[in-house]
């Protein structure tokens, strides 16, 4: 269950047009919606819900909504769960803008409602913060996932995802570990996951970012997810 918690990104403030954003809420389970709307922040406003794909395309002709989050496993229709939903509402074009938010990591799930035509895909473990921030990021135009996930839709749409050639002298600035690090925090692993897979105490990998980050430059691990992205190094 999403429960709130300090994120770096961006504190509670409305979104870029000083209003909340309102979108309307897709999933079947309804203690869950309960929970993602008493979360969110006041960047978002909850403005109708659905619990099926029937529903769901009722819902968000009825609202056209600049964003939908959307679960990818709903009952109704004709069994193509969220992404039916995706395909059903292309008649909004651009207006109306879906990101998923899946329990589920599974690729075949993320490639599966992107190919369809949503802008983004987190999972449910992200937190409200980030959430509310991710509605803001996507009315806004951009594509957003979870960094675990993004891998799959490069793998996905090769060049469609930005044919970025590596930069081989960003590259050479990291030493071998340090690229091995930067690749997992990219991916989002924590750093005891970091330290599990590498054999290395979390100490040293909080080093290693440190280093990392300051040699290419940036400022957290979310420009580090962006930047390994670009570069087709997840």
């Amino acid at each position: 269950m999403i429960e709130p918690r300090p994120t770096d990104s961006g504190g509670s403030a409305p979104g870029p047009s000083g209003a909340a954003v309102p979108v309307v809420l897709v999933d079947d389970h309804h203690m869950f919606r309960t929970g993602v709307r008493a979360s969110l922040d006041a960047r978002v406003a909850v403005v109708g819900e659905a619990a099926d794909v029937d529903e769901a395309v009722a819902v968000v002709h009825e609202h056209r909504p600049p964003v939908v989050l959307l679960d990818v496993h709903l009952p109704g229709g004709s069994g193509g769960g969220g992404a039916e939903v995706v395909r059903r509402c292309a008649d909004l074009g651009g207006a109306t803008r879906f990101l998923a938010l899946s329990v589920s990591d599974a690729a075949e799930d993320v490639v599966d409602v992107i190919r369809a035509g949503a802008r983004g895909y987190v999972t449910k473990n992200i937190s409200a913060s980030d959430l509310s921030g991710a509605v803001v990021r996507v009315a806004g135009g951009d594509a957003v996932f979870s960094p675990r996930l993004a891998g799959f839709v490069l793998d996905a749409f090769g060049t469609a995802a930005g044919d970025v050639a590596v930069a081989d002298d960003e590259l050479d600035r990291l030493s071998k570990r340090e690229q091995e690090v930067m690749r997992l925090i990219a991916r989002g692993y924590t750093y005891r996951e970091v330290g599990g897979d590498l054999f290395i105490s979390v100490k040293t990998v909080e080093t290693h970012v440190s280093a990392v980050l300051r040699k290419l430059q940036l400022s957290n691990r979310n420009e580090l997810t962006r930047w390994a992205a670009a570069r087709r190094l997840l």
